[in-house]
């Protein structure tokens, strides 16, 4: 009954509830209500509908004397007004009253001090499927007393009418920092739930507690080093952190006070577009029962996947627990980090795959964070886009990227760390024309790194990023390490190079 008189609090007079389900009755579910199947491999596999990926454009946060100030407006941040949010969680309440709802308690933050208990109610199993595996899961005993301070509630089936609702179009994303709660309605797309919990982290730690917020993932090596790898999706951050002679911390979102990299998540959510066991074992092998798949297509006339499948989209998932990969660290916390990568999937095939920055070089990438939008990411993208998303995750800032990176900048300051900037897109030419860098290169690259195999090794500066390179790196061949020399017209490098160092320029011009 106190969970009932949770609900009636919020708002919500439900049909049926179905709360904090084990994961198999959330399977059982969802296979009941012929919104999923069991993939070859254990994995339940579900299609997220309309939206394959994010709708940047219908996010918005509801601008009130707590945000006004604080928030950055503009093209990633929109507005969104209390009175209308409240028109819109009335609909979306009415909506979920009188349905089935799955209720979800969890939590975010691994590091105690900075844990957000959150309760998200879905529509379907198979998204509080995703809430169980994304998130932290409080023990039993933390549930029977377990108190929320952010609310999600997730409606797919509901659709905002924009001439009542205020939305530009039916679906939405409208975070509310005053009254904690989080509106998602028109869209199946996990990924705004996940997102959406990680905005407001973008906002509480660093303007709130002094925490550097990171879109990032991290591991930690037999000796206790942590490296944190930055990057958009499709950059490489949940491959590359997936190191098996390496713990993992967390592939997508950490915090980094004076002591630790934390992460927020308790599980990952893998990119699955050309995935094979050969290539990423780590992952290959997490999917398996317990594991939500969205929208991945089969073989025809069988129950296995064909990662390379990309007839509904190229944004494949995998979502799972954090410890379906092996090598996991528990809790998921490490030390002040000894190697920061930045990964840029660079489509003009101009920046070589490693080289070295200082500490102004490390700022000033860090707040370009340029690199590709990677097809099937958002809505419309099909291919590459070139893109500068300050501090590797601009869609998901809703303060000032300066911010964040006078934080960076203080801690890199205060503490020994390098930073390397890693090319995993195009070498010998722009996207079209050459070829994408091999991930075994990558790797050999980042583990040169880890075992200080570069510390002894000569750097050429480049003429027009002055990026430091290696002249040798093992495992890899020198000729790709000095990436105008990978190109048939090196003319052309030199004009592709300048042209793209403009835009560096251009786009810095804002900050």
């Amino acid at each position: 009954m106190e969970y009932l008189e949770s609900l009636r609090n919020i708002g919500i007079i439900p049909g049926k509830v179905y709360w904090n389900l084990s994961v198999s009755q959330l399977i059982s579910q969802t296979l009941k209500k012929g919104q999923g199947i069991i993939t070859r491999s254990g994995a339940l596999a579900c299609d997220t509908g309309e939206f394959t990926g994010r709708s940047p454009k219908d996010k918005y946060i509801v601008m009130d004397d707590k945000t006004k100030d604080s928030i950055w407006w503009g093209d990633v941040n929109h507005p969104f007004s209390p009175e209308d949010f409240e028109i819109l969680y009335d609909s979306v309440i009415a909506h979920l009253s009188d349905r089935d709802i799955y209720v979800r308690d969890a939590y975010a933050c691994a590091k105690p001090e900075y844990r957000l208990n959150i309760k998200v109610i879905t529509e379907t199993a198979w998204s509080n499927l995703f809430v169980n595996n994304l998130f932290l899961r409080p023990t039993e005993n933390e549930l029977e007393t377990f108190q929320h301070e952010w609310l999600i509630l997730n409606a797919p089936e509901f659709k905002a009418i924009p001439d009542i609702h205020k939305t530009r179009q039916h679906n939405f994303t409208i975070i509310n920092f005053t009254r904690k709660i989080i509106l998602i309605g028109g869209s199946g797309y996990t990924g705004e739930i996940k997102k959406g919990i990680f905005t407001v982290l973008n906002y509480i730690l660093p303007f709130e507690k002094n925490v550097l917020s990171m879109h990032c993932s991290a591991n930690i090596g037999i000796n206790g080093d942590t490296s944190v790898f930055f990057g958009l999706s499709g950059t490489g951050k949940t491959t590359l952190s997936a190191d098996p002679s390496r713990k993992l911390i967390g592939d997508d979102e950490h915090g980094w006070d004076g002591e630790n990299v934390f992460n927020f998540e308790g599980g990952c959510y893998a990119k699955c577009i050309g995935l094979n066991e050969e290539k990423e074992p780590q992952i290959f092998s997490a999917i398996r029962y317990g594991t939500l798949l969205e929208n991945v297509r089969f073989f025809e006339g069988t129950d296995i996947v064909d990662y390379d499948d990309v007839s509904v989209t190229e944004n494949t998932r995998a979502a799972y627990p954090i410890d379906f990969i092996d090598n996991a660290v528990h809790p998921s916390i490490g030390k002040t980090p000894n190697n920061i990568f930045f990964l840029t999937c660079d489509a003009f095939g101009v920046f070589p795959p490693i080289s070295k920055l200082s500490v102004e070089q490390a700022m000033y990438h860090f707040i370009s964070g340029y690199t590709a939008k990677v097809a099937g990411t958002e809505a419309g993208i099909t291919e590459p886009q070139t893109t500068f998303s300050a501090c590797f995750g601009k869609p998901f800032l809703p303060l000032h990227p300066t911010q964040y990176a006078e934080l960076l900048g203080k801690k890199l300051k205060e503490n020994n760390i390098k930073v390397w900037l890693i090319n995993t897109g195009w070498s010998g030419g722009a996207y079209g024309t050459g070829e994408r860098i091999q991930l075994a290169y990558t790797r050999a690259m980042i583990s040169a790194v880890l075992e200080n195999k570069l510390e002894n090794v000569d750097f050429v500066r480049d003429a027009v990023f002055g990026l430091q390179m290696p002249v040798e790196c093992k495992g890899v061949p020198s000729e790709i390490l000095y990436p105008r020399n990978t190109w048939n017209d090196q003319s052309e490098y030199d004009e592709k190079a300048l042209h793209l160092a403009t835009q560096f320029v251009q786009n810095f011009k804002s900050f």
